[in-house]
């Protein structure tokens, strides 16, 4: 089976972590299939010039073409799709899949359904979450809906965004959820100590940490604000966010209005392993987020063996309950303080946790791959 993967969430030059869902579940499916991600590059024509991915970059296990199209900031949104539908279509075309696998609604799943129309081939869109959650604007939204109801098939990261994206148009018969795994291998309990010394971590501090995107609606200023809460309580409190993103110096600024910079830190994005020592040598993982799809941080923090302070949104009620961590509302600061607290003082157990968490990588490529097959036996041009 020749599969044409159409998305930009996938890995580049500029953010080899991006996309990370993605990428370990189509780097596994392509040991079952001639797979090639098709990324539509946009190109800006007007404002200020943006770092262009390097063409040569290669993630390890996947071949990926990336392909420009021109548009501008804001103004061209609605039209995207349009845009780079028609830039990939002959590359697709070249490659003569099969089947058209899409992450990412709109622009992406929109070129990709217009793409498998055109090719006659059927498409199996895929939601993350933030392209049914945060859709910019009515006449995207309108795109959007168009989109689920002409896919093929529609898969989303959680039984929550199953239901939005039936909702907003996916066939109830032709939809479903594929929740998201990890690496078994890399996110398993080790022990706290060692991960601490390793990192440079004080062995007595009762330790928090978030990793992901640097963004308010991450829940990053109710977190900061919630830990100084906590830390009159406990005084060995530390607070690691380990990331980057576009607030960053909005997070600065709370941290320095806090006078909290000597225990919470900003730490850069690190490679995977690096995520699995930092969760190894926390106390708790917290996720305080506003929207959340099936967030991989929740995922992996578990499978580490590691309890987690999180927001009841999205897909993360699915993943977890009161035997893993706490649940409280978003932009709840009293809630999320007290949550933080309450788990700090319970005494858990890494192997328990990690024991109902198991969901591998190869899981969910698996579960993807019998959706591929099932739709392309179905398919009638």
């Amino acid at each position: 089976m020749k599969v044409a993967v159409v998305t930009q969430y996938f890995p580049t030059s500029l953010q080899p972590w991006a996309g990370h869902s993605a990428y370990q579940t189509l780097r596994l499916l392509a040991k079952s299939c001639d797979l090639k991600v098709f990324y539509p590059e946009v190109h800006y024509l007007a404002g200020k010039g943006s770092p262009r991915i390097d063409p040569a970059y290669q993630p390890s296990d996947v071949r990926v073409e990336y392909i420009p199209y021109p548009a501008l900031p804001l103004v061209t949104r609605p039209l995207n799709g349009w845009s780079a539908s028609g830039r990939l279509l002959p590359h697709v075309r070249r490659f003569d899949p099969d089947i058209v696998l899409n992450y990412v609604a709109y622009p992406d799943g929109f070129a990709a359904v217009r793409i498998g129309h055109i090719l006659h081939k059927p498409v199996v869109l895929t939601a993350i979450g933030s392209d049914l959650n945060r859709m910019s604007d009515p006449l995207c939204a309108a795109l959007t809906r168009k989109t689920l109801r002409e896919a093929e098939f529609t898969v989303t990261v959680s039984g929550d965004l199953l239901q939005t994206a039936r909702r907003l148009g996916a066939s109830p018969a032709a939809s479903a959820a594929i929740l998201n795994g990890c690496d078994t291998e890399i996110f398993r309990p080790q022990a706290l100590d060692a991960a601490r010394e390793a990192l440079g971590l004080p062995m007595s501090a009762k330790i928090v940490t978030y990793v992901g995107r640097y963004d308010l609606r991450k829940g990053l200023g109710e977190l900061i604000e919630a830990a100084a809460r906590v830390k009159e309580q406990t005084p060995e409190l530390r607070c690691y966010l380990v990331g980057d993103g576009p607030d960053k110096v909005v997070l600065q600024a709370s941290i320095e209005k806090h006078n909290a910079g000597d225990w919470i830190t900003l730490v850069p994005p690190q490679p995977t392993g690096e995520v699995a020592r930092w969760m190894a040598a926390s106390d708790l993982v917290t996720l305080p987020s506003y929207k959340e799809g099936c967030p991989n941080v929740v995922i992996e923090a578990l499978c580490a063996g590691r309890p987690v302070v999180a927001t009841n949104v999205g897909g993360i009620p699915e993943l977890m309950d009161a035997t893993s961590g706490r649940l409280v509302p978003p932009m709840d600061v009293p809630a999320l303080a007290a949550a933080l607290q309450q788990t700090l003082e319970i005494r858990w157990n890494a192997e328990d946790i990690a024991s109902r968490h198991t969901r591998s990588w190869q899981d969910v490529a698996t579960d993807v791959l019998h959706v591929l097959e099932q739709t392309l036996r179905d398919f009638r041009p």
